[in-house]
């Protein structure tokens, strides 16, 4: 079992910035990836961002430019720095690891984008 806490979400200005965290803890495997989804209301779920351990990322088209994925091999964390917020990021972001064997979710932080 690998479990996964996040925080960092709220509420922030257009234009703002907002950092996520998310600490894994638990039976790790190496090498795995790591990332964040996002739900908006009404909408299906949706990859953000993500990082392998070796530290190759992607990301979805509507946050390149703006959001910056990391990680910090040694504390099992990830983290998501966000920048130019808009009002359409608005949405609980979900912390994701992937290793060997399955996927496993965090609880979800609420961002909010409003002025």
């Amino acid at each position: 079992q690998v479990q996964l806490v996040e925080s960092g979400g709220g509420l922030v200005q257009p234009g703002g910035s907002l950092r996520l965290s998310c600490a894994a803890s638990g039976s790790i495997s190496s090498p795995n990836a790591m990332g964040w989804y996002r739900q908006a209301p009404g909408k299906e779920r949706e990859s953000v961002a993500r990082i392998t351990t070796s530290g190759k990322t992607n990301y979805t088209d509507s946050v390149k430019g703006r959001f910056t994925v990391s990680r910090d091999n040694a504390k099992n964390t990830v983290y998501l720095q966000m920048n130019s917020l808009k009002p359409e990021d608005t949405a609980v972001y979900y912390c994701n690891y992937v290793g060997l064997a399955r996927s496993y979710w965090g609880q979800g932080t609420q961002v909010t984008v409003s002025s």
